[in-house]
């Protein structure tokens, strides 16, 4: 899937573009109206930030529906009704306030796409011996199907993502419980263990002191 994020706040960007790398997105951005009108085209979904620097973000979503029908999700702070209800008339499809979690994001992002009937086949990941196959949510192993939690699978998944890279305890757990509350580093811990248990694969999860879990370079 290829979204646009139109957004101005190099920090939002920061935060939100390796989640969405994660869930098998390729994300573009532009910082301005005028950037992202010459972008549009080419993508499947637009996250737009209302409160642009060089325009606002309905006369864009107008603009964009004058040549596109590419789905759009507001991303704003915005709350009152009237903003809603301006935003819906102009052509968005979806609108989700700031602060908003992420797990809420990505599931209004999944029902948009379901909803325009543009929805892509999710990919199918291999490590070692191990599959993790997106659209079913099952996880193979040596050919053998694991039953996984679905917090389970999506850890597994944020992991064989990262590449053999470093994940930070903190990043798992905002991305997968939507928190950074420090109790919620022994249920971490927890379902790092279980995967590991029910794969059978001692060398797939590595522990990284100090810093978090990533997959291991004998897996």
């Amino acid at each position: 899937m290829r979204i646009l994020l139109v957004e101005d706040d190099d920090r939002v960007v920061a935060a939100l573009t390796p989640a969405l790398r994660r869930a098998h997105a390729t994300v573009s951005r532009a910082g301005t109206a005028a950037e992202a009108l010459g972008m549009v085209h080419d993508v499947d979904l637009v996250l737009l930030d209302m409160g642009l620097p060089d325009q606002d973000g309905l006369a864009l979503c107008r603009q964009i529906r004058q040549v596109e029908t590419v789905p759009i999700i507001a991303v704003t702070a915005r709350r009152e009704e009237s903003s809603v209800v301006s935003a819906l008339r102009a052509g968005i499809d979806d609108y989700v306030t700031k602060p908003y979690r992420l797990a809420e994001l990505m599931a209004r992002i999944d029902a948009v796409m379901r909803r325009t009937g543009q929805g892509v086949p999710a990919p199918v990941e291999r490590i070692a011996d191990v599959r993790l196959d997106h659209g079913s949510r099952r996880v193979f192993a040596g050919g053998t199907e694991v039953c996984l939690t679905r917090k389970e699978f999506d850890l597994l998944s944020m992991l064989v993502q990262a590449g053999g890279d470093a994940v930070t305890r903190e990043s798992l757990m905002e991305a997968i419980w939507d928190t950074s509350w420090v109790g919620a580093s022994r249920t971490l811990d927890v379902h790092v263990s279980a995967l590991r248990t029910k794969l059978d694969r001692p060398g797939l999860i590595d522990t990284v002191r100090g810093i978090g879990y990533r997959i291991g370079v004998e897996a």
